[in-house]
């Protein structure tokens, strides 16, 4: 009972992951700081639904449809909506009018709404039809590679493209990691050292804010439902 996450990996260079999800009994959850962008469609008796899913700088407290099953993407880091640029989406995303089982309305035209195993191809129509799209120095930044340009002008782009800072991005990334580890039964001495973090109050601090959560209720599985795969790696 609760939620019952499934989580993979895409081999699309736009999107972080692909989760699916059924809520049971479970009226609410604790959402998680996320450092990206997504997609989320949900039906509920009979009903479809869809939403675009804004980055979160913080954990909060999020209602939870009961009997639903869900479809969501994870766009990568750099990437945006058209119609909506990912800054104008922190911490406010918004749910689509006009959704049917088969079709949603996105920047202005109507698209297939995808299940789970259809994910790519949509994802492939919005970014061919330029409904999407991504600021490709963020794009080689995120590949790990240092472009050409001042560090000022670099964290201008980044947040223009994202939203926040990269430091925003590296902590919100390192809690989620370090969340998936304690699940693990990772001894918390060892994620502070793994993920450097100062000290265990450092970790601490951190898991509650992005995560809502203390590493004793990581390990336990306490604290109500949460909306995390805790068996998938949560850093890009």
């Amino acid at each position: 009972m609760g939620l019952c996450f499934a989580t993979r990996p895409s081999d699309s260079a736009w999107v972080d992951r692909v989760w699916t999800c059924t809520s049971d009994r479970v009226a609410e959850m604790t959402s998680v700081a996320t450092a990206c962008w997504g997609l989320v469609f949900w039906w509920r008796e009979g009903r479809a639904y869809a939403a675009v899913s804004g980055p979160e700088t913080r954990t909060r407290t999020a209602p939870v449809p009961e009997g639903a099953t869900f479809v969501g993407i994870e766009f990568v880091v750099g990437t945006s909506p058209r119609a909506v640029p990912t800054p104008h989406l922190v911490d406010a995303g918004t749910e689509l009018p006009d959704v049917t089982r088969r079709t949603f309305g996105l920047g202005g035209d109507r698209w297939e709404t995808p299940g789970a195993d259809d994910v790519e191809a949509l994802v492939d129509r919005l970014v061919r039809a330029g409904a999407v799209v991504r600021d490709p120095l963020v794009a080689e930044l995120r590949r790990g590679h240092r472009p050409a340009v001042s560090t000022r002008t670099l964290e201008r782009r980044f947040r223009a493209a994202t939203g926040l800072t990269q430091g925003a991005v590296r902590q919100i990334e390192r809690a989620r990691g370090a969340s998936a580890l304690l699940a693990a039964g990772v001894p918390v001495a060892d994620v502070v050292a793994r993920l450097g973090y100062f000290d265990e109050p450092h970790l601490a601090r951190a898991l509650q804010r992005y995560v809502g959560r203390t590493a004793g209720q990581l390990r336990a599985g306490d604290g109500g439902a949460l909306g995390l795969d805790l068996g998938q790696p949560t850093t890009s």
